[in-house]
Order: C-alpha cells, then structure tokens, then sequence
C-alpha cells in the first residue's frame, strides 16, 4: 500500500502547521529552478505527486508512449499530506510555471479551483475522464459542476474481523459493540480498533456515521452549515462507542498505522480502517491473518447500509503550466485503466475506474475487491467546499475526545464552527 493510505493522517496543530510552511519555504527556491523544457528541447511535463513506490515506472511507460513529444519527471513531494499541501499552495499562489501535473488529495481539489490554481477539463480530455469512472470519485474532482481534476485512485475503509471470535460481521455498530462487550465479559480479545486522535481520520469516522444516518454536515452546494437530525444521531453513535468500553485505551490518540500495529498484536476483535492492513498482517502476522476477514464498515441502522467515506487523489493541470495540452495528455497516461491496475497491484492503492476491478489480475492483490466496489458505489464524500481544510480542523477539535461529546450541544457547536470556516473567521486555514 503508499504509505499514507487516504492521506488521511494529516494532523491540524499549529506547531505541525509552521513546521510544514517551514519545510515548504526551504524547499521552494531549489524546486523552483525545475523548469519546464526552457532548454529548446522537448517539453519536461513536472508531476508534483506523494510518495509512490512504483510510480515511476508508469511514468517510465508514459514517456515512451509520448515518443519524445515531451517528458514527464516526477517530483516526489513530502510525505505528509500538510506539507504537500503547503509546498503546492506557495509555489501556486506565486504563479509558479514550473509546475505542470498536481497529484491533489481530494479534499484540496475545489479549494484550487476556486483559488483559480488548476485548469478546467474540457471536451474529449473530460469525456475521457469521465468515461467509467465511479461517481462518488468524480464527485470529489468536480467544482460548481466543472471538471477540475482526473481521479487516479480512490480508498475506502473497511471491517476488518476476527472469524475466530464472530462467527459474521455486524451490520451495525450497536452490534459490533454487543459483540465486543460480550467477547469482554468472556476474557477473549475484544476491542473495537479504529483512529480517534485529533486529526483528519477522527473527522473521517464522523463523516462515516453521519452519511450512514442519512445526516448532512453542510448543504448540497456547499454553502451553509446544516447539521442535521442524522448529524446530531451520528454523534450520539459516536460518543456511546466512546464510551462504550469496548475501545482501545490509546484510541483518542490512535492514527491509523498504530492501529493496524495494535490489531496485528492480538487484541483486537474488530478494526475499521484501510485497506493497506491487509498485505502489512499478511506479512507480519500470517497466522492470524488467515483467522481475518473483512465486511462494509456497519451501518448506523439495521436496515440501512453504511456509507463510507472516501479518500484518494486527484490530478489536476496547473494554470500556470507552459505545456497545458502535454500535460493533460501526460495526466490521462498516468490514470488511464491499464497503469490504474499497475498501481492497484503494486502499489495498492484502489482503482477508480470500475472496469479495472473486473481484470483477473486484481483478484490475488484485492480479494476483497468486491467489498471495495460496493462501497465505492454509494460512498460518503467529505463536505466539497473550498473551505475544506478549515472545516476540518475545527470538526476534529469539537469532536475530541469522543467521550465528551453531548450530540444536541455539540452539533449547535459545530454548526456555529463550521459557518465561521466558510466564511474564514477564526481559523487558521
């Protein structure tokens, strides 16, 4: 799996925050001689993107496939998604052209296209685009329904269980925490793993349960904190898990690799995270491994099926870029289905063109692929605002700790929070 599944692990602390524009001020004069092509030669097409173990080699068949025509480097950035997100918004609010492909987390994707950062697609590069791609993915590349941005993979979170201890997943997480409460009072391992700590993965789980309850953070065009009758449920879900006593001590400070570690180790029943779990116990714990399973994350109701909340990341041309028609050409190469199910297979990271789930090659490296699928098909998408990252910074630190949430109270809380972000009062975005 990359090594930052969702990217979801981005932590909103102003000490993190200055460290990470620290890192980015350092960084952008070297970066910044990185042209593009100014040599006479073919144009060099730069791909700003994370950290990926074998995405190089798909660049590698990209350029070959452009026979000279132009040549794509990749720019490896930092591995933390704050100080991605740094590094691209200076160099970008400087109107740097020396960026071409922006490998973008979901989340950032309207944020730069209202700031007027990345190029609209338009005619066959959105028809491409947008052909048998899943929805829920298009969703988060699009900006007041423009296309702004080219999905090249997706993640969802699953229930990772213990087949030795549930004989069948719950549908529910009134269910799961029976279940563990029973397993407690019978001395066998128990606990209910998932991130808790004042990050991004707290606001994920909370987006989980609200979608799940059929609730609404803010409205459908992004403009007005709602915090709805299903808000306000999924916050009693959340805090009587909480309280529950069926988590982890470390679950208010639990991200998501110390809870695949602290599952790998035994103790655990149930584990609601990604899908990079998986070949880490294959690795590290076969013989529990083949005591695991995996299920959709449980419901809020019985008769409703959960919706779970996306990650993934997008690739968007720069408005600044000197090559737009070579780089949305290279941005095409680099999603397209063939290198989607290169990188599902050797970088695990989830497709989202749905067909690449039906290739035989997929079913050793995702054997739970159909599980994947079916949540990728009615998915929870994270409020699409341009004020994203500010909502999510005061959400996660209204909703820690879980325990000490007191839903009607705290939805009112959220609900004033969360106007304040979409206006810019008091947050540091």
């Amino acid at each position: 799996m990359t090594t930052d599944p969702d990217r979801a692990a981005r932590r909103r602390r102003p000490a993190r925050r200055a460290a990470a524009a620290a890192a980015a001020l350092a960084l952008t004069a070297p970066l910044a001689a990185c042209g593009s092509g100014g040599d006479g030669g073919p144009p060099t097409i730069n791909l700003y993107y994370p950290p990926e173990q074998n995405l190089q080699k798909v660049v590698d068949d990209c350029n070959a496939r452009a026979d000279g025509r132009y040549r794509i480097v990749y720019r490896v950035l930092p591995r933390q998604a704050d100080e991605q997100r740094v590094q691209m918004v200076r160099r970008l609010a400087a109107q740097d052209s020396g960026m071409d492909v922006l490998g973008l987390d979901i989340t950032w994707t309207q944020e730069f296209a209202s700031a007027d950062w990345i190029r609209e697609w338009t005619g066959q590069d959105k028809a491409e685009v947008e052909q048998g791609t899943l929805a829920g993915p298009l969703d988060t590349a699009r900006y007041e329904g423009k296309l702004y941005a080219a999905p090249k993979n997706t993640n969802v979170q699953l229930l990772w269980y213990r087949t030795d201890l549930v004989p069948e997943p719950p549908k529910t997480w009134d269910e799961m925490i029976s279940a563990a409460q029973q397993l407690k009072q019978q001395g066998k391992p128990y606990q209910v793993l998932t991130m808790g700590a004042q990050y991004e993965g707290l606001v994920v789980l909370y987006n989980t349960l609200a979608e799940s309850a059929g609730g609404k953070i803010l409205s459908d065009d992004g403009k007005r904190a709602v915090m709805d009758a299903g808000t306000v449920r999924a916050l009693d879900q959340l805090k009587k898990f909480a309280t529950s006593g069926v988590t982890s001590p470390s679950f208010t400070n639990a991200t998501e690799d110390p809870v695949r570690l602290e599952f790998q180790s035994g103790t655990g029943a149930f584990q609601v995270n990604w899908p990079f779990v998986y070949p880490a116990m294959q690795e590290a714990n076969p013989e529990l491994a083949q005591k695991v399973k995996w299920a959709r994350v449980p419901g809020v109701d019985a008769d409703t099926p959960s919706k779970v909340t996306i990650g993934g990341v997008n690739l968007a041309v720069s408005t600044y870029s000197k090559h737009p028609g070579e780089s949305f050409e290279a941005a095409k190469c680099i999603r397209d289905a063939e290198h989607q199910k290169f990188s599902a297979v050797n970088d695990g990271v989830p497709p989202t063109i749905e067909r690449v789930y039906d290739d035989p090659e997929m079913d050793k490296a995702y054997p739970m692929k159909d599980t994947i699928l079916e949540e990728l098909k009615e998915p929870a998408v994270r409020p699409l605002t341009p004020a994203y990252q500010s909502i999510s910074t005061v959400m996660s630190a209204i909703l820690s700790p879980p325990s000490g949430i007191r839903p009607e109270q705290t939805a009112d809380e959220l609900r004033s929070a969360i106007a304040d972000a979409l206006e810019s009062k008091g947050v540091l975005p």
